[in-house]
């Protein structure tokens, strides 16, 4: 029975959220309009009622309307391989590659100066040029060095409240305000270059609340790939290297202790 109803130029897809959003959004049957002999289907009555008011600018005429790029969300537990594969994808199709916490991390690398989060929160390197030489300086060796960076991270540049908003995402997964997503996300749907030639978002949505905002924004994607992978696989994946880090921490440790302990000797003699 669908089948055989005249549909418009966007079929099923709402042709006010093509025109003003270059985004393919499925229109409701409650929310249909005839127009020529065509039916036309909405995504909301907002939309429907603009169109009515002034159908001729969001039907095709000379030629058939031009279908937005291709968009794909690529989801997966941390370590089930999305980078990996999400480079391919863009490569193979000519389309962004946008690695969603990597991007947050770049909006506030000018001013943390260094990554933040869960991933990146390992044991300060103690600095071997700056080995204490008196005595009293020696005894207090480990207290020093904590002040030190207890100092280096008080002197660090005030954040706005968005970049602390992305910040305490990053650190502890707090979610991330609708305005603040307005200023990221919007972009890579609507400016350019993202909005011509499409793109790959690797790691977004996250949550129920990032995947209602995109919702409420009339942002749809087109595919959205989740990975499935086996839990033993991603420790397989992850462990070694985490391991082998803790291991060369743990040996730089040992080596200062020991530099330290034939500088005491010698202040003694």
């Amino acid at each position: 029975k669908e089948k055989k109803r005249h549909m418009g130029d966007t079929k099923h897809f709402c042709p006010v959220s093509l025109k003003e959003n270059f985004v393919l959004y499925p229109g409701l049957y409650e929310h249909a309009a005839k127009y020529q002999e065509k039916i036309y289907y909405f995504s909301t009555s907002e939309y429907r009622d603009k169109f009515l008011k002034n159908p001729e600018e969001y039907v095709a005429h000379n030629e058939p309307m031009q279908a937005p790029p291709l968009r794909v969300c690529l989801l997966g537990t941390h370590g089930a391989g999305k980078t990996t594969c999400a480079r391919q994808i863009a490569d193979k199709l000519g389309i962004f590659h946008i690695q969603f916490e990597e991007y947050l991390q770049e909006l506030i690398l000018p001013k943390t100066k260094e990554k933040v989060g869960p991933h990146f929160d390992e044991e300060p390197e103690e600095d071997d040029n700056k080995m204490p030489i008196l005595p009293q300086e020696l005894e207090g060796f480990s207290q020093t060095t904590t002040k030190t960076e207890t100092k280096k991270s008080k002197q660090e540049v005030e954040l706005t409240d968005e970049e602390e908003a992305i910040k305490a995402n990053l650190m502890d997964n707090e979610a991330l305000p609708p305005e603040v997503l307005d200023n990221i996300v919007l972009d890579w749907w609507r400016k350019e270059p993202f909005r011509s030639t499409g793109f790959i978002l690797d790691g977004f949505p996250r949550t129920l609340d990032e995947a209602q905002y995109l919702s409420e924004r009339g942002l749809c994607p087109d595919v959205v790939v989740y990975i499935q992978v086996e839990e033993n696989d991603v420790l397989d994946r992850l462990f070694p290297p985490r391991l082998k880090k803790w291991k060369e921490r743990q040996y730089k440790k040992m080596e200062n202790k020991k530099k330290l302990k034939e500088l005491k000797a010698k202040i003694r003699v």
